[in-house]
């Protein structure tokens, strides 16, 4: 990860602290500090569809929302109540991948990394306490964006900076941050979504903004423990940089086309917080015992099992590779294609099967979640780590940055195909899902057989050059 090579802020002696867990002190203030924030971003991904469908967007409230009617004649031009719902929430969630890249020149050329992000958890907490506003909604939104633009990256690039350069905890140091990020994942739809659907939607998206609050405190409360302020300094004199060679080049070509083709290949995975939370909402059945279990639950078994998933993966892998071959990144991408298109033919199935007049049992909808975790944990961390096993080392932190890209396409893509629900038959909905993912499937099979053996050569050559 670009992360892990943000090491100029290291300070002598900080390998001696072993205070949490092993690890210095200051990751457990990080670590915490972006559970809370992670809390808040999917309390507020988990409500804002149902919120806007349900609630908001409806004759005599949306009229009353400042600047609603501005965007719907302009931006969302003949949109309303669920298609306009999955538009606004496509281009917010595409919005928040477009923004850290943001957040990191202000950080590096102004306020630096700490004074930023502060901000950016300044503006999530506002954001979310406007979200109790009904007029403010719009307002909103452009604070949490924002926010979330200046808080993103900059934390990540502190849990780097905690170790030295020759320092072996960093990769550990990194899956205890992930866990952190993980466990706020599956409690936040459990507790704001709650909150959100049983007592009053401002209750969830209030929660969301005083556990944000929160993790401003436990990050102001250890800044004496985390690494040194990064703001630049006039005048200061920079090392030149040595230049991209022709394979570096074609490398980064061979990368950015995969971009759009990882955003296509997403879109089922993407789709879960919009058309498919609306979809388990209207029609699952959600009975236990005779309770219905919130909806918003949806995303709490969707990131249990997506954890699950991923540590059973990389233990299969590890296991699989003392014994035979392990396959390259892309060959993996293609594997996780397939199971990608069975979670979505599950999808199918269950409208499919659905009885005239009855709800989808719970079968199809964890079959869903089974398969297409499964595809997740092949392609997405997989991706990332061939973008940062490609790119060329002088530029590795841009890459990544353009690797983010993909989320930005893949959201505004279903902030589109979202509004289709209401008005396509729900079998061929989920059907244009599968088709995304079979794109994905057939351009990683071509991109393995016409250059996949040019990036691994090329991948060998910047081994040599740094061995």
């Amino acid at each position: 990860m670009t992360v892990a090579d943000a090491t100029p802020d290291y300070e002598v002696g900080a390998h001696d602290d072993r205070a949490f867990l092993g690890h210095p002190k200051g990751l457990g203030y990080l670590g915490f500090t972006e559970g809370c924030e992670r809390f808040s971003y999917y309390s507020m991904q988990t409500l804002l569809v149902l919120y806007m469908v349900k609630y908001l967007l409806v004759p005599g409230r949306m009229e009353n929302v400042v600047g609603l009617g501005w965007l719907n004649a302009h931006v969302y031009p003949g949109l309303s109540g669920q298609p306009l719902a999955s538009a606004i929430f496509g281009t917010y969630a595409a919005l928040v991948y477009a923004t850290p890249v943001l957040g990191g020149i202000v950080a590096d050329k102004w306020l630096g990394r700490n004074t930023t992000l502060i901000a950016g958890g300044i503006l999530m907490a506002i954001g979310h306490f406007l979200m109790a506003i009904q007029s403010a909604f719009v307002f909103a939104l452009l604070a949490l964006v924002l926010g979330v633009g200046a808080f993103k990256g900059n934390i990540a690039t502190q849990v780097g900076a905690l170790y030295g350069p020759n320092d072996l905890r960093r990769a550990m140091a990194f899956q205890i941050f992930y866990i952190f990020i993980n466990v706020s994942v599956i409690i936040g739809p459990l507790i704001s979504g709650t909150l959100g659907q049983k007592v009053g939607w401002h209750w969830g998206f209030g929660c969301a903004g005083v556990v944000m609050v929160l993790g401003l405190f436990i990050y102001l409360s250890g800044r004496k423990y985390l690494p040194v302020e990064n703001r630049p300094v006039r005048g200061e004199e920079r090392v030149p940089r040595e230049p991209l060679s022709r394979e570096d080049w074609m490398c980064v070509v061979y990368l950015l086309i995969l971009i759009p083709v990882l955003a296509v290949s997403l879109l089922t995975n993407q789709e879960i917080f919009n058309a498919y939370i609306v979809w388990g909402d209207e029609q699952f059945n959600r009975n236990i015992f005779g309770w219905a279990f919130p909806s918003t639950w949806l995303i709490t078994i969707d990131a249990a099992v997506s954890f699950a998933m991923l540590v059973a993966v990389a233990a299969f892998w590890k296991w699989w590779g003392t014994h035979r071959r392990e396959p390259d990144e892309i060959s993996k991408m293609i594997i996780g294609s397939l199971f990608t298109i069975a979670g979505g033919l599950c999808l199918f199935m269950a409208a499919l099967t659905q009885p005239a007049g009855g709800k989808i049992s719970m079968f199809w909808p964890l079959m869903f979640e089974l398969f297409n975790s499964i595809g997740f944990a092949h392609v997405l961390p997989i991706s990332l780590a061939l973008f940062s096993k490609i790119s060329p080392r002088q530029i590795t932190s841009t890459v990544i940055g353009l690797y983010y890209l993909c989320f930005f396409i893949a959201n505004a893509v279903v902030g589109y195909v979202g509004g289709l629900y209401s008005s396509l038959p729900t079998t061929t909905f989920w059907l244009l899902h599968v088709a995304s993912a079979v794109f994905g499937l057939v351009a990683f099979i071509v991109f393995k057989i016409v250059i996949g053996h040019r990036m691994n050569s090329s991948a060998q050559d910047q081994a040599k050059a740094l061995s």
